[in-house]
């Protein structure tokens, strides 16, 4: 990994909940809101972008971790922002922590961790594992 990512570095996003985000089961809606699921997707994806510069060409980062507390619900529509912050990192591992937030307040919190590998580790795991 290339040198430069730090403690204390943070990357922001925003998306707006859509109909496909929110809380379902095989097709069945169960709650009209941002779901769990999306909400892991979107720490994923903030933490990642902290990421993606300090790649080197042959590397590749993949997902290790994610701890989450889905706090508050958020409806279709409303606008989801989150904030990623380095707090550990290493030659071949980050970790970030993860506030979620919508017009009334902190809806989710939590952390992800990735692991930073040889593209050729990652394609050989991904080959072993589809197999």
């Amino acid at each position: 990994m290339k040198e430069g990512l730090y403690v204390g570095q943070s990357k922001q996003m925003t998306v707006e909940v859509t109909e496909e985000m929110v809380a379902q089961f095989n097709g069945e809606v169960i709650h009209p809101v941002y779901s769990t699921a999306s909400m892991v997707y979107h720490m994923e994806w903030v933490s990642r972008q902290l990421l993606i510069p300090y790649l080197e060409q042959d590397e590749e980062g993949m997902g290790a971790a994610v701890s989450v507390e889905h706090i508050a619900p958020s409806g279709v529509g409303t606008t989801i922002h989150l904030e990623a912050t380095v707090i550990e990192v290493s030659k071949r591992e980050l970790l970030t922590k993860v506030y979620v937030t919508n017009e009334h307040g902190r809806i989710g919190k939590g952390k992800v961790k990735q692991v930073v590998l040889p593209k050729e580790v990652i394609q050989e795991k991904v080959r072993i594992a589809t197999k």
